[in-house]
Formats: C-alpha cells, sequence, structure tokens
C-alpha cells in the first residue's frame, strides 16, 4: 500500500456506480488509498425483507458498490460470473417461483455456477446453505415466512456471512476477497459498522416527518409519520420476526416495492436527516472508527452524485464524523453536483440550487458536532430566475465572514454541469463564500413525457471530463483536460 495520503469518497450506491472508474483512475494516478464510505440505513425492496424478518443492517448499496469494483482487467470468465451471481435478482413473478429459484443456487444446480470453479462455488454456497437454515429455523407459517421475491443474491450472500462470522465487517471482507478486490487500493467502509438496523428520519419544513430511507426517496404509499396505536400496528404484533414488538409499522413492511421512475413531490423541503430507533426517537450512533481514520489520513474527500440526504447525508451526521472532516487535514473537498434532481431536493416548485446542497452538508458536519445550523442568507441570487418569490432570501442580507468560513471547512470545489435537468448554479454566492466552482460539459439524460415529447430529464458526467477536473483541483493536470478536443471534456473554473 502506498504511503500517500488517500481519498475519502462519501457515497450511497447505484447512482456513484457510474463513476466507479473516474474514481479509480485518480487513485491509481496519485498512487494512493481509495475508500469508500457507504451508508446502512437502506430499508426499500428486497433490502426490507432481511431486515424484517432477520435483523441487520441496511446492507444493498455495499454490496452493489463491492460487486461493482470486481476487477474487469484483465478478463476473466470466472470474476464475470461471480459479478453475474451477485448482481442477480430473483423472479419477481411469484414467491413461489422465487424460493424455487433459490433452492436451485443452494443445492448448485442453478445455471448461475457455470463458470465458477468449484473451491470458490462450494465456499460461496456453503454461507447459502447457512442462511437457508436460519431462515427455516425462523419461519413461523402462516404468519411468518422469508418472501424471496426480488431478492438479490448478493444481499442473501452477505447477510449469511453475517450471520455466521458475527460480523457485517468480517462479511464485507469475505465477499470483496471473493471478488478479487484489492484491499490494499480500495475499501468499502461500512457507515455504521453494526449487525443492527438502523432507520433514518425526514423532518419536512412544514413540520411533517418522514419515516425510512424509502418513504423519504421513492415511497410505495403515503409518507406522513404513522401513530403508534394505527390498527396496521396491532396487526404486525401477532407477528414474530426480527424487529422489535411496538416497532414503527413502516419500519416493518414485508418486501416494500417501489418505483424510481415515478414519484410523488415532497410536500415541503426537507430541512434535517436523523437516526431513529425502532419506536421513533431519536437517537445518534456513533460512526465506524474506520470512517473516521480515513478521513483524518486523507488528501482529499469527495461528496459523490446520488440521492443527497439518503446517500451522502446519513453517514455525515453520524457522531464524530462532522469533527473529523472539519478537523481534517485535507485540503480539497469536493462535492460532485448530481447532474439531475430528484424528490429529495424538491419539491419541484422550488428545487434545491448548488448552493443548497452545499448548505446541506454543512449543516449535516455541524448537526454531527451538537451545533445548531440556522442557514444562510444569499444576497446574490440574480441566477435562480425559477424559484417563487417567496424562497428567495431578502436581497439585502450578505454571506457573512464567518458563515463562509464554516462552509469552506467542509467544501472547497464544486464541480457541477448545465443543462435542462440539472440544478442551478447559483455560482457568485458560492464564489462569495470562497468555494471555487468548475463546470464541466456532459451528457443530456432524456426522457419522453405524457405526450410523446422529448425533454432533458438532466446531464451526465463525461468520464475523462471529470477525471481531469479533479486532477486539476488536486494539482495534477491531466490529458482529459488539456489535451482533449471534445467540447465534452471542456472545464471552465471560476
Amino acid at each position: 500500500m502506498s504511503s500517500n495520503k488517500g481519498i475519502t469518497v462519501f457515497s450511497g450506491g447505484s447512482a456513484a456506480n457510474s463513476l466507479v472508474d473516474v474514481f479509480d483512475a485518480i487513485r491509481e494516478n496519485k498512487s494512493c488509498l481509495l475508500s469508500y464510505i457507504i451508508p446502512i440505513s437502506d430499508n426499500g425492496g428486497s433490502s426490507s425483507e432481511l431486515i424484517r424478518f432477520l435483523g441487520g443492517p441496511g446492507i444493498g448499496d455495499c454490496r452493489s458498490r463491492l460487486v461493482r469494483l470486481i476487477p474487469k482487467f484483465p478478463p476473466s470468465p470466472e470474476r464475470s460470473a461471480v459479478a453475474d451471481l451477485f448482481n442477480h435478482r430473483l423472479s419477481s413473478s411469484s414467491s413461489s417461483e422465487a424460493q424455487q429459484e433459490w433452492y436451485s443456487i443452494v443445492d448448485g444446480t442453478s445455471p448461475l455456477w457455470v463458470g465458477i470453479s468449484s473451491a470458490k462455488r462450494e465456499l460461496i454456497r456453503s454461507f447459502f446453505n447457512n442462511l437457508n437454515l436460519e431462515i427455516l429455523k425462523r419461519a413461523r407459517p402462516p404468519q411468518s415466512t422469508f418472501d424471496f421475491t426480488s431478492a438479490s443474491v448478493g444481499n442473501l450472500f452477505l447477510t449469511g456471512a453475517r450471520i455466521f462470522t458475527g460480523s457485517f465487517e468480517s462479511a464485507i471482507y469475505l465477499l470483496g476477497s471473493i471478488c478479487s478486490i484489492p484491499d490494499d487500493n480500495v475499501r468499502v467502509i461500512p457507515a455504521i459498522n453494526s449487525n443492527f438496523s438502523h432507520h433514518i428520519a425526514a423532518g419536512l419544513a412544514n413540520g411533517e416527518v418522514v419515516v425510512g430511507q424509502n418513504s423519504i426517496s421513492h415511497p410505495s404509499e403515503p409518507t406522513a409519520f404513522a401513530g403508534l396505536s394505527s390498527d396496521r400496528d396491532r396487526e404486525h404484533e401477532g407477528v414474530e420476526d426480527a424487529t422489535l414488538p411496538g416497532s414503527l409499522p413502516t419500519l416493518r413492511k414485508q418486501n416494500i416495492k417501489f418505483s424510481k421512475a415515478e414519484e410523488e413531490d415532497l410536500p415541503a423541503r426537507i430541512e434535517r436527516i436523523w437516526y431513529i430507533n425502532p419506536y421513533g426517537q431519536e437517537i445518534s450512533p456513533p460512526s465506524n472508527p474506520k470512517v473516521l481514520e480515513s478521513i483524518k489520513d486523507s488528501q482529499a474527500i469527495i461528496y459523490s452524485i446520488g440521492s443527497l440526504y439518503t446517500s451522502i447525508i446519513p453517514s455525515i451526521i453520524l457522531a464524530g464524523v462532522g469533527s473529523a472532516l472539519h478537523s481534517s487535514p485535507a485540503r480539497h473537498k469536493i462535492l460532485i453536483l448530481n447532474g439531475s434532481l430528484d424528490r429529495e431536493v424538491g419539491p419541484s416548485a422550488a428545487p434545491f440550487t448548488a448552493f443548497d446542497f452545499v448548505e446541506a452538508i454543512v449543516r449535516a458536519a455541524e448537526q454531527s458536532q451538537g451545533k445548531p445550523w440556522s442557514g444562510l442568507s444569499v444576497a446574490k441570487h440574480s441566477s435562480l430566475p425559477d424559484l417563487p418569490q417567496q424562497h428567495l432570501p431578502p436581497p439585502d442580507q450578505a454571506i457573512s465572514a464567518t458563515k463562509a468560513t464554516i462552509l469552506r471547512q467542509y467544501v472547497t470545489h464544486v464541480i457541477y454541469l448545465e443543462g435542462e435537468g440539472a440544478p442551478k448554479m447559483n455560482r457568485s454566492n458560492l464564489l462569495d463564500a470562497g468555494i471555487e466552482c468548475i463546470r464541466l460539459y456532459g451528457r443530456r439524460i432524456e426522457g419522453v413525457g405524457d405526450n410523446g415529447n422529448i425533454f432533458g430529464k438532466g446531464m451526465k458526467y463525461d468520464g475523462p471530463a471529470l477525471i481531469g477536473a479533479i486532477e486539476a483541483i488536486l494539482g495534477r493536470k491531466g490529458d482529459s483536460v488539456f489535451g482533449a478536443k471534445s467540447r465534452r471534456n471542456t472545464l471552465d473554473a471560476y
């Protein structure tokens, strides 16, 4: 392992997976360790069923990153087969069909095993068999049985390994070893190292509270905070599962299904995220010590693209993280701004701007340290013509020198894209705070409206351009910035 200080990336799962090659190129060029900090608060999809039936953390994002990190070069048929196995989802048609598919994996007859050596196959199967036994032991038919519908095979393996070893961290190490991920170059670090579930809640500007990560980002039903005396709560009390008696109903749902394509607006902006216990009370869990070590030994901190309030901020609000970011020797703390807007940074009538993204990160870091954050007043907002007047700050108020200093302690650079569907860039406000802004040209993401018209849903980063921008910030001017002829590979610094 190189003695150079490393790079720490705060990210979630699927969105940041598209930038793994970018971050790997930066790591290789800087000859340093790359660490991904991943939240464990996911409670949607098949993760909800694992949590309900077996307990434990939300492991989907960690599994997603580990499998994405499987080396592609030199080409290896076995590594490709392992990736296909751990990326596979069981049938979504019916629970019985998914269960039969699972049994074929457990008994070794599934075609997914083709291309995987017998030694590795039997090692993986041993953990599948251990998990299968655990599922049979905990079943209480007909009231409580495990629903395999759409279950991620990789999530099932991580859960089996965690239960067998008694350690989530050991399960991650095992999956990384099986996937041939060089742990002296790259690490996947769960934000909380725990064998227990950790859930989040969001407080909205109108006073409402939304419980659970899935309800915050991709609701499957109305998301208002449910009262503890509801009929659904009483129904759950007759079911024996891995959740504590009296837990909030929204945290005990079975196999939550959702669509990322269709999102209802939140009724108001998210103001704050916090962790809750199963009864809905706010708690302040400590961060994984390895997260703090990574931050303290980094030359750069990167806040990656992804869902702001469910992928990035859940790792920042943990006790110890804000202080570590504040005192980190890293000279560069870079926000890669999302190329599109989602439910979490709405509502659509008043979407987040680049400045709002920065302030949300700063608020989270201050919250981690128990410091109050009253928000900032911004004087210049000429770049935000779409915001209703009631959402604009008074024009005679400016960012104070004190609060500008606070901003720079957590974010020093913002890399962004301009285009239809992308967050608005209020560059002058960020420059007033001493935050450098770097504009890149990317690819347009298109959608089709109900009337058949094509519209811009957002922008997508061009890999070489993003590599060049980050290297320019870190002090190494790559060919992708200065030698490229493509318009996409051009950046503008302000």
